[in-house]
């Protein structure tokens, strides 16, 4: 861990000092004889005096004898023509003069970075009534000198100063390198701007950046088409703002709380009725345009449907725990049969150019553009993890090092969970306008013969089978894929992955449908704007794993974490249909969603405790029942259907927080009952208030 971190800090400390000698302001031709480091004082004096000499005060101004300042944001492109891109002002005639001026300066050299032309984006404060840069200069020493005053008078006011720093809060965020929580109705919004003909978007590797989505759908523009009218303080923090919002120079701050509120009733039903209570915080922020920072720290309790309840027993930790949430955490008891679930999400994002964004993190990874993913899924609990997303020409190479636990009692050791860990690579390619093509390769390893986090995966451009070999077939994991997706045009796309875990030549040749061939696929479609009606989003997806795939000879170095799956939700030894709908309509939204599939269980009963590949936390060269004619569904077959239809009203787009009404149907229909698998029909029905920051998925 100490090597990652200092690697880490050794790679973003070398890149600021790159970039930061290598930009220059823009020039202008009075300027043009002036020092570097004097350029930005030459580059503001040549504006403010353009400003002086050529803004007409507006008449109700001059009635008003009005005293303020105009905050112009603006931009100078890479042909150096200067562009307003926002205007904050008290009167809007003083906006507009400020926008005329601005847009009749001249055409100058541009800000370069390396050498080469580049945007580059400046605010600047107009002072009312109008000065010239001298005026200014004056008036600073003249400050200067009563600052020098009020300090042999043993006064300070610093204080002041940086309270006089703030400005309107205008949602940095929204365009800032943070991640934005991946939420699949959330991503749903952009996901057909970012996926136009022609883009060069990456969207395999997830969450993304406010940064990447930027560039394709304008997030604040589109806050201000749904915005409501409040004016009362109370009114517009609940549906409009974040509750705390502090921007000052070249640096932002912002917090909200976070809950999760909801009532249900389940039937069949040990409980009298299901809830979830969880109050969260959420605190982001941003220090200049290459440093953001996120934390939320959940407190929950809850009990779910029956099915649901077992389903988490089932998964249960070592040493007295009665459960562990899926995607959530370990549980605590909390009165007697409900569950307590705290959790919490951290990341720390540095962006040293337009290449690299590195990430500290504590949360979920999801690689794939489907509604799930065979390569990396979101479905289980956080874990720390250090991820190198590298942007360059047509090529998105994302790096993801993870700190995974074993929480089986078999390796559970004084009271300790095993520690294991995790490495993938994900190269994402647009080959075309239309054609995207990805790669995948994955090592899970642990800490035998005191390994630890062994740096030789930290190459990023090494073949993880390859070191695997040279450390021992049997001591790593290695898992390999393919991703690919291609816009059928801008309303429909074609997405696929395919996992390979293991795979035998010889044996596929032969026919015989053997065991060793460990290998998922997954097909699916996306329709943007479905049949002309806007905002109406449609998928369709297959997925297919066979038997024994993420398991391993030693269950210590499965592709699972805290008892679950790192790839799809439901293990292995299975098929899956889903199909999903999706409609907005300003902040009224509705989701429905149906899935059915085919599931192979083990029986795990005195008369047959045979292996049959579904559960990942097997040894896959014990009791297996037989090596070939091995297919899907093998085992104690079971039947799933499951409905899930959910509408609702958008409180708050900042923090997504939605008031819902959600109704779900669950069937499961085993070939041979048995004491851990039975035919079942549940109803669940559920009302609430929600943060929709993160998938939690209820559909096993």
């Amino acid at each position: 861990m100490r090597k990652a971190l200092f690697l880490f800090f050794f790679i973003s400390q070398y890149t600021i000092a790159q970039v930061g000698n290598s930009e220059r302001f823009p020039v202008f031709p009075s300027c043009e004889k002036t020092l570097n480091q004097d350029l930005e004082k030459c580059f503001y004096n040549q504006i403010q005096d353009f400003v002086y000499a050529n803004f007409q005060l507006p008449e109700v101004v001059k009635q008003k004898e009005y005293k303020g300042k105009v905050i112009t944001l603006f931009e100078v492109d890479t042909l150096g023509t200067f562009k307003v891109l926002y205007v904050d002002a008290f009167y809007p005639e003083l906006a507009a003069e400020a926008r005329r001026v601005f847009n009749s300066l001249p055409q100058i050299e541009p800000a370069t970075h390396n050498g080469k032309p580049t945007y580059a984006t400046y605010r600047m404060h107009i002072a009312i009534p109008l000065q010239s840069a001298a005026d200014l200069q004056k008036q600073q020493q003249f400050i200067q000198s009563n600052d020098i005053s009020r300090l042999k008078n043993n006064e300070n006011n610093e204080f002041e100063t940086i309270q006089k720093e703030y400005v309107k809060f205008d949602n940095p965020h929204l365009v800032s390198n943070l991640n934005i929580p991946f939420s699949h109705s959330f991503y749903s919004q952009f996901d057909d701007e970012m996926n136009q003909i022609g883009t060069n978007s990456h969207t395999g590797s997830k969450p993304f950046t406010y940064a990447e989505v930027s560039k394709y759908y304008d997030l604040n523009q589109a806050y201000e088409k749904i915005k409501l009218n409040k004016t009362s303080w109370i009114g517009r923090k609940l549906f409009n703002e974040n509750l705390v919002a502090i921007q000052g120079n070249d640096y932002w701050f912002t917090m909200n709380p976070i809950v999760d509120l909801r009532l249900g009733k389940a039937d069949p039903s040990s409980e009298s009725y299901t809830f979830v209570n969880t109050r969260a915080i959420q605190i982001q922020g941003g220090l200049g345009k290459q440093f953001n920072f996120t934390a939320s720290i959940y407190e929950s309790q809850g009990v779910f449907a029956d099915y649901y309840n077992r389903y988490a027993m089932s998964i249960k930790p070592s040493g007295g725990n009665p459960a562990i949430i899926p995607g959530i955490g370990i549980a605590k008891d909390f009165k007697e049969t409900n569950f307590d679930f705290p959790s919490a999400e951290a990341n720390i994002t540095f962006a040293p150019s337009k290449f690299f964004n590195l990430q500290l993190g504590y949360g979920r990874n999801f690689i794939g553009d489907g509604y799930r993913s065979l390569l990396q899924g979101d479905g289980a609990s956080p874990y720390p993890f250090v991820k190198i997303n590298t942007t360059f020409w047509k090529i998105k190479y994302t790096n993801t090092y993870m700190w995974l636990k074993d929480v089986r009692p078999e390796v559970t050791l004084d009271k300790t969970y095993a520690t294991k860990f995790m490495a993938n690579h994900y190269l994402s390619w647009n080959v075309s306008k239309k054609w995207n093509l990805g790669f995948f390769e994955s090592v899970v390893w642990t800490n035998t013969n005191d390994r630890g986090f062994d740096m030789s995966f930290v190459n990023p451009i090494i073949f993880f089978r390859s070191v695997e070999f040279t450390s021992s077939s049997r001591s790593g994991n290695a898992v390999l894929g393919l991703t690919s997706k291609y816009k059928w045009n801008n309303f429909i796309n074609l997405y696929g992955q395919f996992l390979l875990d293991e795979f035998s030549l010889g044996d596929v040749k032969a026919g015989e449908k053997s065991w060793k061939n460990k290998f998922g696929y997954q097909l699916g479609a996306k329709y943007y704007n479905a049949f002309g009606v806007e905002n109406l989003f449609l998928q369709a997806e297959y997925n297919h794993v066979r038997p024994y795939t993420y398991a391993h000879s030693n269950p210590l170095t499965n592709y699972g974490h805290n008892n679950q799956s790192m790839g799809h939700n439901w293990g292995s030894n299975f098929n899956e249909m889903t199909g999903i709908a999706r409609y907005t309509k300003g902040r009224w939204f509705a989701n429905a969603q149906l899935s059915v599939g085919v599931r192979g269980f083990d029986f795990d009963t005195a008369t047959d405790s045979f292996n049959y590949g579904s559960n990942i936390y097997k040894d896959y060269e014990e009791d297996r029942p037989y090596d070939t004619g091995v297919k899907v569904g093998q085992g104690n077959r079971a039947k799933m259907f499951i409905a899930d239809f959910q509408a609702g009203y958008l409180v708050n787009p900042h923090t997504n927080l939605k008031v819902f009404g959600n109704i779900m149907y669950r069937t499961i229909q085993p070939k041979v009952t048995t004491p851990n698998l039975f035919k079942e029909n549940t109803s669940w029905f559920s009302v609430g208030i929600r943060a929709d920051v993160f998938n939690w998925y209820f559909d096993y």
